[in-house]
């Protein structure tokens, strides 16, 4: 049992603070001590089998869900194997499991969901009897002390009536007993049943009647749920014991009997008395001991009510351990599995990256590079150089328009003062040269050398030479 650390008082205030634990483990109490068992039909999903051999899943509608844990000592008793989408009937305790606070259900028994269809039908005429007053105890008649006689109803060849002979050679051989022989399974049991029934009745040979059949699933057990069984055996005028399968098998004939045992040799316990006891003796302590019982058990189930309340059974505190350890094993197993893809994805970058830095590769791309550089080179060379000559040409043509040869030929020259050794400078007006200057004058096809001589007036106008 986890305990949790005490409440804290806060000053000037009647207010508790509770631990998380704490407040898990009292919602976890009143949850497993409001409810009885319950049943319930579903779906399975989320199915998951850790290495421990507990069961985890979600019981679903179509509308809600519900976790739910069936642990190993429970589903080793399992008559199928359960898988997703299995419609199933469960019979459960409600419960919270308290390190994550999830609402769940422990599963103690499940069967498939034929059965759950046979279940819902026994229910309904379960239902339909209760309510015509079939199952009132006050209708229901005391065994006889001392039977005359006892009458079996049950197959001759089963192992129900061995038991309840063995039992009652034990106890009464002196009371003859009367078998009267029906199938107990199958279509045509609840017709033969009835009418090994309806002969008992008739003749009258027998004090007391035992109904029995060994063990069984809910269908081999059908036979004793027909209504119409149900309703003779309600209406006997012979006091009936209804002994069907084991103690925790269940059938309407053991709610319309004046009683119910749990097994065949039960009901020959009940039925046969002791005869190597005193009969009075016998009743008298019977009736102390029963009286003693149920002042026992009463006390018993007050303290065992007030108990369940406050402590937890370790089996309980276990279960949670186990539930536990198996989130922290998946927990576990999905983290390794994310380490593992990680590192695979790495692998897988680093092999891509390499490949793409191979030499090889890299020789290939840059050949394929050149030779799409030199085919681009090839093709446009030829156009290039005849659009430059004629480029040139048009330009050469335009540059001798502009040339001033092309104005000397035409009858001008250019005259050339100072260095003429350096080309000069070309003379734009008479005021330009003094006496002695060297001149050089360009025709078109020559140059001409002058020199400025000193008698020359000093005063010239524009036109004299």
């Amino acid at each position: 049992m986890i305990n949790s650390p005490p409440t804290t008082p806060i000053p000037g205030g009647e207010r508790h603070v509770y631990s998380v634990s704490r407040l898990n483990l009292e919602a976890q109490g009143l949850l497993e001590g409001s409810f009885p068992l319950v049943w319930l039909e579903g779906e399975l999903s989320n199915l998951s089998r850790p290495g421990s051999g507990h069961l985890y899943f979600s019981l679903k509608d179509d509308r809600a869900q519900v976790n739910a844990a069936m642990f190993r000592n429970r589903n080793q008793m399992l008559r199928f194997q359960p898988r997703n989408g299995l419609q199933v009937l469960v019979r459960a305790r409600i419960s919270l499991y308290v390190p994550r606070g999830n609402f769940q259900l422990i599963i103690e028994h499940m069967e498939e969901a034929g059965e759950g269809r046979l279940r819902q039908q026994f229910e309904m005429l379960k239902e339909k009897l209760r309510a015509e007053g079939l199952f009132d105890p006050a209708r229901k008649r005391p065994l006889p002390a001392m039977p005359r006689q006892i009458g079996i109803i049950t197959s001759p060849s089963g192992a129900a009536v061995r038991d309840i002979l063995q039992v009652l050679q034990r106890r009464c051989p002196q009371i003859p007993v009367l078998i009267y022989p029906a199938a107990v399974q199958g279509r045509d049991a609840p017709g033969q049943l009835r009418a090994a029934l309806a002969l008992a009745n008739a003749r009258e040979d027998c004090d007391v009647l035992i109904l029995a059949r060994g063990g069984g699933s809910l269908e081999d057990l059908w036979a004793f749920n027909d209504e119409q069984l149900a309703r003779d055996v309600a209406a006997s005028a012979i006091p009936v014991v209804s002994a069907v399968g084991h103690e925790i098998d269940t059938g309407l004939t053991d709610f319309t009997a004046d009683l119910r045992a749990p097994t065949p040799s039960a009901a020959a316990e009940l039925v046969g008395p002791d005869l190597s006891l005193s009969g009075e003796l016998l009743r008298t302590l019977q009736r102390r001991l029963v009286r003693q019982m149920r002042q026992h058990l009463a006390l018993a189930a007050e303290r065992v009510t007030a108990l369940s309340r406050r402590i937890r059974h370790p089996n309980q505190q276990l279960e949670q351990y186990a539930q536990q350890l198996d989130e922290l094993d998946a927990r576990l197993r999905r983290q390794l599995k994310h380490q593992l893809a990680m590192q695979h994805q790495r692998q897988h970058q680093l092999g891509q990256r390499l490949r793409a830095q191979n030499p090889a590769a890299l020789v290939q791309r840059h050949r394929q590079q050149l030779d799409s550089l030199a085919r681009r080179l090839r093709l446009p060379a030829p156009r290039a150089l005849q659009d430059t000559q004629r480029t040139l040409g048009q330009l050469g043509q335009r540059l001798h328009t502009a040339s001033p040869l092309a104005t000397l030929a035409r009858g001008y020259s250019i005259t050339f003062a100072g260095d003429l050794l350096a080309g000069g400078q070309a003379l734009r007006s008479v005021r330009d040269v003094v006496p002695g200057t060297q001149l050089r004058t360009r025709l078109a096809d020559g140059d001409i050398l002058s020199e400025v001589l000193p008698d020359t007036p000093t005063e010239t106008s524009p036109g004299n030479t």
